[in-house]
């Protein structure tokens, strides 16, 4: 029985292993369990599907204005890919802004560069800069293939739970007694695995993203008020961080203030005053024209 645990331990931890990738900006090694090719396909056709189902505001100042910053900070973002020596990176993205009627407070991305901001947020950003902050944001998910990550860990611990399953089949365990051990297993990779994964990955959009907004030309100095207003009233800010899916209120602006803010400044400055700036900057509008035309 003994090696028959191991044995199914051992598969898991090689599922994991042989499936990774190293992302070019952050240098870390992340899980990969999906193909890009399969995942964008998804995401782009329910994109396409989400926007046909619902009110897209377009030939207002608002909506302009979405649009044209996702279109300066993802261009900013392949500046920041054709400076690090990876230009063809987002070639398979197929970058989309709409700004959506919905009284949510909120913004979110599919893989591959689909971005939908919701009318609710913007009395909370109140002007350009802070929106920037949102946009940055959510290309970089998209940037740091955050969807492939989550999709890769759900599909692990699937995998898990069935290895367990069985081990405790072959235990001789009642169904009772299984269903007990699944279940309290299942609790604990989520508190374990996938909530401090996802608090993991929003940290990153923030730094990323306050990175990317700065490249573009935004201040990232407005993020902090930003995300003051956004704390202001919020329910959810009452769940112990232990719980939440998101960083608190408090540790999401000290990450600010302390690391990001300097780091986006550092980083816009340095790709700006390099003396490859001309031709990086150039050689990354003509791909990045390519992939908005697209």
């Amino acid at each position: 029985m003994k090696h028959i645990r191991k044995l199914l331990i051992i598969l898991v931890c090689m599922a994991a292993l042989l499936t990774c990738e190293t992302d070019p900006l952050t240098g870390k090694t992340t899980l990969a369990l999906v193909d890009n090719d399969e995942l964008f396909a998804a995401s782009f056709d329910q994109y396409a599907q989400f926007i046909s189902e619902n009110t897209v505001i377009t030939g207002t100042n608002d909506a302009k204005m979405v649009e044209d910053m996702g279109k300066k900070i993802s261009e900013a973002a392949q500046r920041w890919y054709t400076y690090i020596g990876k230009p063809n990176y987002l070639k398979d993205y197929k970058w989309e802004y709409h700004l959506v009627k919905d009284d949510q407070i909120n913004a979110w991305c599919l893989p591959g560069g689909k971005i939908v901001v919701y009318t609710g947020i913007l009395p909370v950003t109140q002007n350009e800069d802070a929106l920037a902050t949102v946009m940055g944001h959510e290309v970089a998910h998209a940037l740091l293939n955050h969807g492939k990550q989550r999709v890769s860990v759900g599909f692990l611990q699937q995998l898990g739970l069935a290895a367990a399953g069985l081990a405790t089949s072959l235990a001789g365990a009642n169904e009772e007694t299984q269903s007990l051990f699944l279940a309290a297993l299942g609790v604990g990779s989520t508190l374990a695995v996938a909530l401090p994964f996802s608090r993991d990955n929003e940290s990153e959009a923030d730094h990323y993203g306050l990175i990317l907004m700065a490249i573009a030309g935004y201040n990232p100095e407005e993020s902090v008020p930003f995300w003051e207003r956004m704390a202001q009233g919020r329910e959810d800010n009452k769940l112990d961080e232990f719980l939440s899916t998101h960083p608190s209120p408090a540790t999401r602006i000290k990450d600010l203030r302390d690391k990001s803010i300097p780091e986006a400044k550092r980083k816009a400055a340095k790709l700006h005053l390099d003396p490859l700036k001309k031709e990086s900057i150039l050689k990354a509008k003509k791909i990045a024209a390519e992939i908005n035309n697209q």
